[in-house]
């Protein structure tokens, strides 16, 4: 067959790797200078490792995509250094993650025995299909207490959410927590290397990679999909469509009259926010990679930080990858029409900045060598209660067109691992 692939992110090309391998002619078409969607990264001058434009890692438990660098012949490539993770507490720092650290956090003890039961809970609950039926707020009220998700959870679930976080159901919470291990991992020269070397692999096969190509229209001719690309009309056996629901819904007008496309409008998402910034002096001094900041609201005003996630990326990463900088992701999730949006790359970092001293107060901004901004609108879909119920099938009413988006991951946490496995999972409904 001949198959079109809207998409070069990781669910894309692992669709196109199980395709080609088949023997089908295969065709993707990306919108960027780049393979990877929000998986890919940047170099500066003089770095030899790249950079991801959101921060990223892997697991120890990410089988999907670990197979896959087997059989690629890169896993040796593959590292997983252990890093610190930290709460922001009363103005203090303190670790997080499940060791033995936990004992000391700031609870009575009760409340620290219902928040450690919560916890071996989440990790040890069999399946997620009874915990959508459930708020991840109801669900940690009832089982950790106000004491404890008061200082924890709730503020992180705000800075994630918003106003919308009593909505999210509790799979997603625990999809969260069952597969989180300890140390994280990363791809020797970044995961922009490992996209690169993925991509090699697929165009030595015969797969044609056309970036910079925008796709304008997914239709039907003699019920056999075609792809308008830039005025001209080309025909396909199979097409696949990995852009977000609100994209694939402007794609396809024969849908928007269906129940599918009904589907694909209900379905909501938030935006992801990252500042990077290169400083010549450590900001994290006690070595904590990534730390959670907590919200009190969703309005970003009104909080302690502007943003939810403080990651020191050179306390996991060795900066000689990076010629000797400190790099520092300042990141948060928003709606499309939140101001972060629309403020400029310098508003936006200024504001970000302004917060840093109450981390280290002896941060100043000469510390700062180089900034970045990189925005995406659609990162993170919210996962209402019985949310299974409003998944669109990979397979659209429309004749060999499929469509296979981060917001059918569910539960699971959108990310390259389980973008692999959709990838492959709906190559082979296209085979079939």
């Amino acid at each position: 067959m001949k198959i079109g692939i809207i998409g070069a992110g990781v669910t894309g090309l692992a669709a196109a790797w199980d395709l080609v391998r088949a023997g089908h002619e295969v065709h993707i078409y990306e919108a960027e200078g780049q393979v990877g969607g929000l998986a890919s990264g940047f170099r500066d001058d003089g770095w030899d490792w790249t950079l991801e434009k959101f921060y990223h890692h892997w697991f120890e438990s990410d089988s999907h995509i670990l197979s896959l660098t087997e059989e690629l012949g890169v896993r040796d490539k593959v590292l997983f250094p252990r890093p610190k993770t930290s709460y922001w507490v009363d103005g203090k720092i303190l670790r997080s993650e499940i060791s033995p650290s936990a004992i000391f956090l700031p609870l009575p003890p009760i409340a620290k025995l219902r928040f450690a039961f919560a916890g071996a809970l989440m990790k040890f609950f069999p399946t997620w299909k009874p915990l959508e039926r459930v708020t991840a707020h109801d669900w940690l009220m009832t089982f950790m207490g106000e004491t404890a998700y008061g200082k924890f959870f709730r503020p992180l679930l705000i800075g994630k959410f918003g106003d919308e976080y009593q909505k999210v159901n509790m799979a997603w919470m625990w999809a969260r927590v069952k597969t989180r291990t300890l140390r994280l991992g990363i791809f020797e020269g970044g995961f922009q290397a490992f996209l690169d070397t993925f991509a090699r692999a697929l165009t030595e096969r015969g797969v044609s990679i056309h970036l910079k190509t925008r796709v304008d229209q997914i239709a039907l001719e003699q019920m056999q999909p075609t792809l308008t690309i830039a005025g001209a009309q080309y025909g396909f056996n199979r097409v696949l469509s990995t852009t977000s629901p609100s994209l694939m819904h402007k794609l396809t007008p024969t849908l928007r009259e269906t129940n599918y496309g009904d589907t694909l409008t209900r379905l909501r998402s938030i935006g992801a926010i990252c500042v990077v910034v290169a400083t010549k002096q450590q900001l994290l001094t006690d070595g904590t990679y990534w730390l959670n900041l907590p919200a009190a609201s969703a309005n970003k005003r009104e909080n302690r930080f502007p943003f939810l996630a403080l990651v020191e990326h050179t306390n996991w990463m060795d900066r000689a990858h990076y010629n000797g900088d400190h790099l520092l992701y300042l990141g948060d999730y928003v709606s499309p029409s939140h101001e972060y949006f629309r403020l400029s790359d310098d508003e936006l970092t200024a504001r970000f900045l302004d917060a840093l001293p109450t981390v280290n107060p002896a941060f100043s901004r000469d510390w700062v060598r180089k900034s970045w901004v990189f925005r995406a609108p659609y990162a993170q879909p919210i996962p209402y209660v019985n949310h299974s119920e409003d998944i669109p099938s990979l397979q659209t009413p429309m004749p060999g067109v499929f469509f296979a988006s981060m917001s059918q991951v569910y539960p699971w946490d959108r990310g390259t691992n389980f973008s692999v496995e959709m990838g492959r999972r709906v190559a082979r409904m296209m085979m079939g």
